[in-house]
């Protein structure tokens, strides 16, 4: 019989590109593959559940660390910052995942369809054994990519039950939180789709607290409370992960990469590059091409 970890790996093989990412045409969709351990990686995700089909990894939020491997499930439910680090993988044996962005709409449609308590769980990083309804609602997503002429009819079906199911297991009780339209989490997360899309502009924080229907002291406390960040930390986050993805992807020069993500000042942009990486811009890339070409 066909398993999870087979279908994803006859995927990741033939998909995966140059930084191990499969896209999928399933919206929201993608896989991870990796034949070796890596380095530290920085981003700010959006809420997301990554099921573990083989290797291992570890996730930093803060002071706290979840490490996690195959038949485990991390949940993230908010935008916050992260440190991760595939912490075991090989030619024989890759790393592989399979990550699912969340869908608010869904959330909201199944929570309100299920009548699901509004419960307070603050944690927005978990670690549970993957629940065997979730795998198995993913192994008939993977299967209907082997049958492109399916998925206009099955795909968003299979979506939502994943989800369902999501909501039905170990993690349902932090992901129900995402599923209350007017709640704290939703309204911030209408700002935070304003920082992603706009990161390289000055924002005023009244325009965001007005997109949440806030006022701007009561803004400030729920976006720190659901992010662990301030809105301004938030859009130098971003601006910085981007910066080092110009420099790395694209070979773009430090002071180009610096302007291109919104920077006035190369000093400024060097100085809280390396608060956050631990090494100026140049050194630090010099060192990740070092590390990839050795790899190779």
């Amino acid at each position: 019989m066909t398993t999870l970890l087979d279908t994803a790996r006859r995927y990741t093989e033939a998909q995966a590109d140059a930084n191990g990412i499969a896209q999928t045409p399933i919206p929201g969709l993608f896989l991870v593959r990796a034949t070796a351990s890596s380095d530290l990686v920085y981003a700010i995700s959006q809420p997301l559940v990554c099921l573990v089909l083989q290797g291992s990894k570890h996730v930093t939020m803060g002071m706290q660390g979840f490490p996690f491997s195959a038949g485990d499930s991390l949940l993230i439910t908010a935008d916050v910052p992260t440190v991760s680090q595939i912490t075991r993988a090989s030619i024989a044996a890759p790393y592989i995942s399979l990550v699912l962005e969340l869908d608010l709409t869904i959330i909201t449609d199944l929570a309100v369809a299920m009548k699901a308590a509004h419960v307070a769980d603050p944690a927005p990083v978990r670690v549970e054994p993957t629940d065997s309804e979730v795998a198995d609602a993913a192994l008939r997503l993977m299967r209907l990519l082997e049958r492109p002429a399916s998925l206009p009819v099955l795909g968003t079906q299979l979506l939502r039950e994943m989800h369902y199911w999501l909501l039905t297991g170990r993690h349902g009780m932090a992901i129900r939180r995402l599923g209350w339209p007017d709640g704290h989490v939703q309204r911030i997360a209408r700002a935070v789709a304003v920082l992603r899309a706009d990161f390289s502009q000055r924002i005023p924080v009244e325009r965001l607290a007005a997109m949440a229907g806030m006022s701007p002291s009561s803004f400030h406390q729920h976006f720190r409370t659901v992010t662990s960040l301030s809105p301004l930390q938030f859009q130098k986050q971003l601006r910085l992960i981007e910066a080092r993805r110009l420099m790395l992807s694209e070979n773009m020069p430090v002071s180009s990469a610096a302007f291109a993500v919104g920077y006035e000042s190369v000093s400024q942009f060097t100085r809280e590059y390396g608060r956050l990486y631990g090494l100026p811009p140049v050194r630090d890339i010099e060192t990740a091409r070092s590390k990839a070409r050795s790899v190779a």
